[in-house]
């Protein structure tokens, strides 16, 4: 690894800060003299550090202050003990690429233009919350698994990066240290502390932003060697959706659990049957990949408890927003399923977790619904700066300190089918606090409407017995609403990403 700052570093900050006075030189003493009033304000006023810590294909249960029956995880857990936990925290699209780029940018898909996973960055019209840290004097740093376009190199808004392409490998992987290439010796969470709790030791002036984005829990679940033998007598309880049927639901579902929903299959099977519902199945509770997932987790929450404890010891824990979020929610068993993707909340809930004693009482509990897209208007908030005109989320700061306000309703969840996986169709769904509602704008089947109340495990599909009620014509008119807005959007982008690409850029 490499210690102190590089040449690279100091030559960015440099140019950085000489475009930075140029521009102040060249409009006049008036500026100036406004400059240094607010170099004063900002002296007085101590900007907050920002760690974001982000997990791969964690479930918002997978931790044991969730009352998980047997992981544990005590280091996420002080962070919830210490901080705020969101109850009902989602992702507005249950997939790696676009959700990493919601998280970023503040905005669903359909406006940063991640679609699908591994295809390209966000658009530049919806920049980073880390290039606006950045230009207003934040040291930032990128540690960890980038995951939208499919290449290692350094991305725009961060000072300091360790990276890797894709989905990188957990033992020796290739990594890229500011674009110098090279294949690193050991596991892969362990690397990614290691860099994050050495960058964190570096002596500096400045306010901080590093994000820590895990390869971890994402399959092949790979546990460290010294966690292999965990949970060896541990049984993992069957879930009460497992039973699921599918009797009343689209019939996609069937035809893809029945058949598959990979592009060869999908192709020679289409024309097949399709059962009314699902055949009952048998539930392992010893399977290997999911005990597998569990153990891999261990190494990512020892790694938060030597950050934490770096933190600590830098003296600077108790003015550094700590965020920890997974990237989607992932399916043991529910509605026969593993994976994401889906409308079913399973998909959708992610762990979201906000440290901040300046702010935050502890022990606090946040029923409101939060998004993957309120987390760059929070920071930005945060660190006294103005959140740009694409973000589509809000600020959770209001939240945070307990204040009464008017929150949201309902979001919006969308999903794009993928060129590989033409099973999996288009999804749209809107989810209020108490109903959800989903169609399938690019297949002719039928809509799913769910009383969460009732049916929180979204067993039974009300779309017939509720055709003429008014909570699905509020919902069906909400959804058509947003799905226009989304194609209009949609299209916009989609023309902008050709330019680039014709261009070069």
């Amino acid at each position: 690894m490499s210690s102190g700052i590089t040449r690279r570093d100091a030559l960015r900050r440099m140019a950085r800060e000489g475009a930075v006075w140029a521009s102040v030189l060249a409009a006049g003493p008036l500026l100036l003299a406004n400059e240094s009033r607010a170099a004063g304000a900002r002296q007085a006023v101590s900007r907050p550090n920002i760690l974001f810590i982000l997990t791969d294909d964690q479930r918002w249960d997978a931790m044991s202050c969730m009352g998980h029956p047997f992981v544990k995880t005590p280091n996420m857990d002080r962070i919830a003990r210490e901080g705020a936990r969101f109850a009902n925290a989602f992702v507005t699209t249950s997939l790696c690429s676009p959700s990493r780029a919601s998280f970023l940018t503040g905005t669903h898909a359909h406006r940063h233009g991640v679609y699908t996973n591994e295809s390209i960055d966000p658009t530049p019209s919806t920049p980073t919350f880390p290039m606006l840290l950045d230009r207003r004097g934040y040291e930032t740093a990128f540690v960890g698994k980038w995951h939208m376009a499919r290449q290692a190199d350094p991305r725009p808004g961060f000072d300091y990066w360790l990276s890797f392409s894709g989905q990188g490998k957990y033992q020796d992987p290739a990594l890229n240290e500011n674009g110098r290439a090279f294949k690193a010796k050991g596991y892969m969470t362990d690397l990614l502390t290691d860099y994050a709790v050495k960058w964190l030791r570096r002596p500096r002036t400045s306010p901080f932003c590093l994000i820590l984005s895990h390869k971890a829990v994402h399959g092949p679940f790979t546990p460290a060697d010294r966690h292999r033998q965990m949970y060896t007598d541990v049984e993992v309880p069957r879930p009460a959706s497992f039973d699921d049927t599918y009797k009343g639901k689209p019939e996609w579902y069937r035809r893809a659990i029945t058949y598959g929903t990979r592009r060869k299959d999908w192709i020679q099977n289409r024309n097949k049957p399709v059962p009314d519902e699902l055949p009952p199945r048998e539930w392992n509770p010893r399977q290997k990949h999911m005990l597998n997932y569990y153990r891999a987790l261990l190494a990512v929450d020892e790694g938060i408890g030597k950050v934490l404890d770096t933190l600590a010891e830098r003296g600077v824990l108790d003015n550094t927003v700590v965020v920890f979020a997974g990237d989607n929610g992932y399916f043991h068993g529910e509605h026969r399923r593993g994976d994401k993707r889906l409308i079913y909340d399973e998909a959708l809930r992610i762990p979201f977790l906000i440290r901040y004693p300046k702010l935050v009482e502890p022990g606090t509990v946040i029923d409101k619904i939060a998004l993957n897209i309120d987390l760059a208007p929070t920071l930005l908030d945060l660190a006294g700066v103005a959140a740009p005109r694409t973000v589509q989320g809000r600020s959770l700061r209001p939240l945070l300190t307990g204040k009464k306000v008017d929150w949201r309703q309902r979001f919006l969840y969308t999903y794009f089918q993928e060129a590989w996986q033409p099973g999996m169709p288009t999804m749209l769904a809107v989810r209020t606090e108490t109903w959800k509602y989903a169609r399938y704008p690019e297949i002719d089947d039928i809509e799913e409407l769910y009383d969460l109340r009732s049916d929180p495990r979204e067993m039974h599909n009300l779309i017939e017995s509720h055709a003429d009620s008014e909570i699905l014509a509020t919902l069906r008119k909400k959804c058509a609403a947003q799905s226009r807005l989304l194609n209009e959007r949609r299209e916009a982008v989609k023309q902008g990403m050709e330019v680039r690409k014709r261009s070069g850029r």
